[in-house]
């Protein structure tokens, strides 16, 4: 765990530079997942309600707090640590972030946005994943959805029904959290350059990270810029391309199996997973790779023992296409974040 980089949020709170995603894992298969991923190493789990996994994560959690694997973190800032480059990595004696500790993130539904909803959702996520705060909690979309028991309300149409709640109104909401001790750090997600200027106007605590989607095919340098500009630390999601997701047609383009990024992974002996997941850990991202096989797991946590040069760094970030794979789909709804440029 030594050698995993740290990143400082601009509150002081640290995080590991590579955590364990978990959308898409099935309930049946996430807790064996995070549970190898915590043996292998990862302090770093990244969850959100609406992946409807949260109470086998907290089954994971349970298990190795139990078995004294993992602690809950100790509440301290990142005084003792020495800066390389946009990341930090531990010194000697240092007791910000003990090994032993582990850093937890989950996300604000659509349908919760309301000022009014916010505490109680994550309460929920509290409950279901058997913590009594939370590391990182982000708005997971700037969209605002009708408030209900259905997570996708739709129209006779089939467009999402929006609420008429303002997400800067939700963010201080968001802020309250921190006043209460449920959560250390509070962020958003898929917001792009004009929503993250309107929240960032109006915040009397700033974000800490935007979690958007970032790889290869799309990435996200001008909001990346953006986001370092205001002290914003950019998590990267979907950094293997997503090759699992559900929407994905016949003949879509596989960022795992392009070719030009196998060339890069074979000079080093590597996967063109770790190359993808290397990639966004040079460029001053967290990654959060998701996989529930062990072998993939710890695969994608050995790239700590090699670098790419300056041109396969220029190399890989010149198969950009603007090849936004997770787009949400709701592009009638007001808030929706990708018409603009970035």
């Amino acid at each position: 765990m030594s050698a995993v980089p740290l990143v400082v949020f601009n509150n002081g709170h640290t995080c590991p530079v590579i955590g364990l995603g978990t959308w898409k894992s099935k309930p049946g298969e996430v807790t064996q997942a995070v549970k190898d991923a915590i043996d292998i190493g990862y302090r770093h789990i990244d969850c959100a309600h609406i992946y409807g996994n949260e109470k086998e994560v907290g089954e994971a959690l349970k298990a190795k707090f139990d078995e004294g694997v993992v602690k809950r973190r100790l509440d301290q800032l990142a005084t003792p640590l020495s800066r390389i480059s946009s990341l930090y990595v531990p010194t000697e004696g240092l007791g910000a972030y003990p090994k032993a500790d582990i850093f937890v993130t989950s996300k604000l539904w659509c349908t919760s946005h309301r000022p009014d909803l916010v505490e109680a959702a994550v309460k929920t996520s509290l409950a279901d994943l058997g913590l009594d705060y939370l590391d990182l909690y982000l708005i997971h979309w700037p969209q605002a959805y009708k408030e209900g028991e259905d997570n996708f309300p739709v129209d006779e149409q089939g467009k999402a029904i929006p609420s008429a709640v303002d997400y800067v109104d939700t963010w201080k909401a968001m802020e309250g959290l921190v006043d209460k001790g449920l959560v250390k750090s509070i962020g958003i997600s898929n917001f792009n350059k004009k929503q993250i200027d309107r929240v960032v106007e109006a915040a009397r605590i700033k974000p800490a990270v935007n979690q958007i989607e970032v790889h290869p095919y799309l990435n996200q340098e001008k909001l990346f810029e953006h986001c370092k500009s205001l002290g914003i630390v950019v998590t990267a999601y979907s950094p293997l391309g997503s090759p699992d997701r559900p929407w994905a047609k016949p003949g879509d383009p596989t960022l795992m199996e392009d070719e030009r990024l196998k060339v890069v992974a074979a000079k080093h002996n590597k996967t063109v997973a770790q190359v993808l997941i290397r990639y966004a850990i040079e460029r001053g991202m967290i990654v959060i790779p998701k996989s529930v096989t062990r072998s993939r797991i710890e695969q994608n946590f050995q790239v700590f023992d090699f670098q790419l040069s300056a041109d396969e760094l220029q190399a890989v970030a010149a198969l950009e296409c603007n090849g936004r794979l997770c787009s949400m789909g709701d592009v009638h709804h007001p808030d929706y974040p990708f018409h603009d440029e970035f």
